[in-house]
């Protein structure tokens, strides 16, 4: 019974060879990497080739354009271009934060000051014996304990400026203004820049016909029908005006219309002026002047035969 059941097995074994003569590992296809990784569709785009040669030699940025306009009809006059390291620089906040501390410190006027006790007026008499009363000890009338007498620690005059390496102020200067320009908020003019006030009321206010409070009026509603035409007034961030010299019409309407927006003269413009209002509109010369004094940290001191490295230049007209 035992062979009769090997038998049948063997056959039946026989038997599947013959019907399946390939086996399974044969039958099964066989998955390469390519055919994982890689698709057959009809809509697939080539990979672009975003490979650059190293043989090509990187150069980054080195001029910025500036377009000089004329005031007040902002029409371009001329395009000129400029060191990045001028008006380009990257954003430095500690930088700033330092220049604008610098010069807080420095505008201080520390003049506070308090008498102490011996310099508050009257008699330095002890007031009662220091034994037998039944009160406290007491020393004179200056004591600080008493109304009238002196201050204990009082203030003093004293200077409260702060030092700062002249390269990193230099440095904050160029900073505030490339933080302006990469912004657009920084509008350069020809030189002279004037508010043109009409001949008619210059007449008028030249005669005395006009009071005070009637020139005052007008200039007010003129320099705010100007500012509100140029979107550079209140409801934009004010604007700073800088020139070189004092402008009488530009200084006095903008001191009349103080919201607007301000005017200064270059020898009055610190870092935190650059920095305050909505934009700032220059003169080409109060440009040119101001970054040609904060470039200390472009110029070397290092004499390389018989000559000084210069800073790069200021400013090429193009067009």
């Amino acid at each position: 019974m035992a062979g009769k059941g090997i038998r049948n097995l063997s056959e039946a074994m026989r038997a599947l060879s013959l019907g399946a003569p390939q086996t399974c590992r044969t039958t099964l296809p066989v998955r390469t990497a390519s055919s994982i990784c890689t698709r057959s569709m009809a809509t697939e785009a080539p990979l672009p080739n975003i490979t650059r040669s190293v043989t090509d030699a990187w150069q980054p940025l080195a001029t910025v354009p500036v377009t000089i306009y004329s005031f007040p009809s902002l029409e371009p006059r001329s395009l000129e271009s400029w060191s990045t390291k001028h008006l380009h620089l990257p954003l430095r906040r500690d930088i700033l934060h330092l220049a604008v501390i610098y010069e807080g410190d420095k505008t201080r006027q520390g003049t506070a000051s308090s008498k102490t006790r011996y310099e508050v007026h009257g008699s330095h008499r002890k007031l009662y014996r220091q034994k037998g009363t039944g009160r406290a000890r007491r020393g004179d009338k200056q004591s600080p304990l008493l109304r009238g007498g002196g201050k204990s620690f009082g203030p003093k005059p004293r200077d409260f400026s702060t030092k700062l390496n002249r390269k990193v102020y230099d440095l904050a200067w160029r900073t505030a203004l490339s933080y302006r320009y990469r912004r657009g908020e920084l509008i350069v003019t020809e030189d002279g820049l004037e508010l043109p006030l009409p001949d008619d009321f210059l007449q008028l206010a030249e005669s005395g016909v006009l009071g005070t409070e009637l020139e005052d009026g007008f200039v007010r509603k003129y320099v705010r029908q100007i500012m509100t035409g140029l979107e550079w007034g209140k409801p934009n961030g004010r604007t700073t005006f800088i020139t070189g010299d004092h402008r009488p019409n530009l200084f006095t309407g903008m001191e009349v219309a103080g919201e607007e927006g301000r005017a200064l003269e270059l020898e009055d413009v610190d870092v935190k002026d650059l920095l305050e209002t909505g934009r700032i509109v220059i003169e080409r010369s109060a440009l040119k002047e101001m970054i040609k004094e904060h470039q200390s940290d472009l110029v070397s001191k290092v004499m390389v035969n018989g000559t000084r490295q210069k800073g790069p230049s200021l400013g090429q007209v193009i067009v």
